[in-house]
């Protein structure tokens, strides 16, 4: 049976009621501010009230993981975010950030079963991301905050008959 797609929200309510939580890395801040500013708008743009998101700011990618994990025991959210940005350096430290990260988020989003936005930029060099955080392009704080509230509404669309 097809239940219809919401995969793609496009109406300008789809989150009004709802509450995101959002954690965003210090490192690499001229970045994370702006993956920032693109997430708060597409929020803005799909009905979620500015008092209805709460955003904490945590040392660097790796912490991004307990935080979302902190934010969803709240029991607050129907959708979470993680923001941040990971430049390749000279070691194999990039490496194990980042699969950390992608890890640690992804297990999150498995264990509570809340929407949650993956917008961590994983770039060979500032440019690249500069250019993925409001650049030519785009803006993936903005796509992130998109796939948060199309799981959302699928996730509502689906415990409806619950």
């Amino acid at each position: 049976m097809v239940t219809g797609d919401v995969a793609s929200p496009t109406d300008a309510a789809t989150g009004r009621g709802k509450r995101f939580g959002i954690a965003v890395a210090r490192f690499n801040e001229l970045v994370t501010e702006r993956l920032l500013e693109g997430a708060l708008t597409t929020l803005r743009q799909h009905g979620v009230a500015d008092a209805d998101v709460e955003v904490v700011w945590v040392p660097g990618a790796f912490e991004l993981p307990t935080a979302c994990r902190w934010l969803a025991d709240t029991g607050r959210f129907h959708g979470l975010l993680a923001l941040g940005a990971v430049v390749r350096g000279g070691t194999d430290h990039y490496d194990y950030v980042c699969s950390g990260v992608t890890d640690g988020v992804m297990r999150v989003g498995l264990d509570t079963g809340l929407p949650l936005g993956f917008g961590l930029l994983t770039c060979a060099q500032m440019d690249q991301a500069l250019a993925r955080a409001g650049g030519e392009h785009g803006n993936k704080g903005a796509d992130a905050a998109m796939a948060a509230l199309a799981m959302a509404a699928i996730r509502d669309r689906l415990t409806a008959g619950s």
